[in-house]
């Protein structure tokens, strides 16, 4: 489904990603993992178009995405989450979970001008809905109308989620979704991203939590100091010395 083609990407003198290589299969989950300042989420920002590539080419099927812009990359079929749980703090959980569908673009010009004043539209309704259903599938359609501001960590990460989810891309990028979770919490986290393949979406996971990815992913990229070093399956990752290397230190 995606290709990465020698993707290199250069701050000045520093090199934070350097020729990766790999290739995401459809309907896989694919973990990313890394010490941190390996690049993984420079990787992220390369495929959605928030950087420019120094060098190499990103395909997603037979289509070439590199350089295109970000919300061009998202209508492709590629929505991502964000580490720092990003929302918007002055709108509803289930408004934030709308704005990953809306689009401007495809209103009904008809119901614009003729619905009375201070009614929704159907549009809006019909989005309403889906945000609903994807909350319901989460376990948070009874905070619906709660503000964003109001969440706390690990229900902001969920909404996230359900954000990127609801337009049902091809592709879905997490990075680090169960950043600042406890066990529970984390478990929930892999049980949705095993939810989410089951959709028909292929997820691809950074994260630091080594237990919760080797537990879905299926298969494994390893990035270090910006290269690729190792692809595996998680059993075939867990045994090779550059990886232990990578996370222990040489001995």
């Amino acid at each position: 489904m995606l290709s990465i083609k020698g993707v290199s990407k250069h701050f000045g003198g520093l090199k934070a990603l350097k020729e990766v290589s790999f290739n995401i299969d459809d309907n896989q989950i694919h973990g990313i993992i890394g010490p941190n300042g390996s690049g993984k989420t420079t990787l992220f920002n390369c495929i959605t178009g928030l950087l420019d590539v120094t060098a190499g080419n990103i395909y997603l099927d037979d289509t070439e995405i590199t350089g295109i812009p970000a919300h061009e990359i998202s209508n492709l079929g590629i929505r991502r989450t964000f580490q720092q749980g990003k929302l918007v703090p002055s709108m509803t959980v289930v408004e934030n979970v709308m704005s990953g569908i809306f689009d401007f673009s495809r209103n009904d010009i008809g119901d614009t001008f003729f619905r009375r004043p201070f009614s929704k539209s159907k549009k809006e309704s019909e989005l309403r809905a889906q945000a609903i259903e994807m909350l319901d599938l989460l376990g948070l359609s009874a905070s619906a109308d709660r503000w964003a501001s109001d969440l706390v960590w690990a229900e902001r990460q969920f909404v996230q989620i359900a954000r990127a989810v609801v337009s049902k891309p091809k592709l879905l990028l997490l990075d680090e979704p169960a950043s600042g979770m406890g066990h529970a919490e984390t478990q929930e986290v892999g049980e949705l991203i095993k939810k989410i393949k089951e959709m028909g979406i292929t997820p691809v996971v950074v994260s630091h939590d080594m237990k919760m990815l080797m537990n879905v992913a299926e298969m494994v990229t390893v990035l270090n100091f910006g290269d690729n070093i190792f692809e595996g399956t998680p059993t075939e990752v867990q045994k090779d010395p550059g990886v232990l290397e990578a996370y222990l230190g040489a001995e």
